[in-house]
């Protein structure tokens, strides 16, 4: 719906500024436009075109996150829950290892996997590797149910802080969990964590949103006594922690100067 209406606007603008460059014409012929002016058209032409090739590009991008991210309804219905949580993690490039297996299903470089994995349709994923992958919180649906012990969710780039409140579907089995190198986790989402009381391992090394380390990692070891907790990547020296705090309190009264 949106396309189309872009279209219109920009026939719209591209007509308007055609009239204007036509006028003097008419009024005057031995006036033509410019070369400054019909200059000034063409790049308009351009901008146009190129910023409608940009929304067109953002769109196709989140329609196939989305799909990616769907729960797997069809693979469910036909083999079982089991199956299509193992297939969306290959699908998105991922890799797990069933409960009671040694053996790690993974994709090569080329996203291509084996699919010995249908024979263990009564098997649940244990641990699942995602990082890297587009997972998101809509994709943590398909692995809804699964007592998974691990779940690495490293460098993601679309977990942010409505995935990590989602991770309360796993509070009862999960015991290591690495969201390290996630560009868009806050410090106010790490908040969601303390649901899950039998984490043993938590890694939160280089969040680049996240507003006073020091303070942070204090806040979580409090939050999760018996849970090793690993924070690197970050500098605690008090000068930066103060201009951390100065660059948020500027933030926060531009917000306020906008309302």
């Amino acid at each position: 719906m949106a396309a189309p209406v872009m279209s219109i606007q920009r026939c719209c603008k591209q007509a308007a500024l055609l009239l204007v460059a036509r006028r003097p014409w008419s009024s005057s012929p031995a006036t033509p436009p410019s070369l400054y002016k019909r200059l000034l058209l063409s790049l308009t032409q351009r901008f146009y075109d190129i910023e409608m090739l940009l929304s067109w590009t953002s769109q196709f991008k989140t329609r196939a996150l989305q799909k990616k991210n769907a729960y797997y309804r069809y693979t469910q219905g036909h083999y079982g829950d089991n199956i299509a949580a193992a297939y969306y993690v290959l699908n998105l490039k991922g890799g797990f290892r069933y409960s009671g297996q040694l053996e790690w299903f993974r994709t090569d470089q080329r996203g291509r996997f084996s699919w010995d994995f249908l024979e263990h349709k009564d098997a649940t994923l244990e641990e699942v590797d995602m990082s890297h992958t587009i997972i998101n919180y809509t994709g943590l649906g398909n692995l809804e149910g699964h007592p998974l012990r691990t779940l690495s969710l490293r460098g993601c780039p679309e977990v942010d802080d409505w995935s990590l409140a989602r991770l309360h579907i796993f509070q009862d089995t999960l015991e290591e969990l690495d969201i390290s190198h996630c560009p868009c986790i806050t410090t106010g989402g790490l908040a969601a964590l303390r649901n899950l009381k039998g984490l043993r391992r938590l890694d939160v090394s280089s969040l680049p949103r996240i507003v006073n380390p020091g303070l942070v990692i204090i806040l979580l070891e409090e939050m999760l006594p018996h849970c090793q907790i690993t924070a690197t990547g970050y500098d605690h020296s008090p000068r930066q922690e103060s201009r951390e705090e100065e660059e948020e309190e500027e933030g926060e009264q531009q917000r306020q100067g906008q309302r």
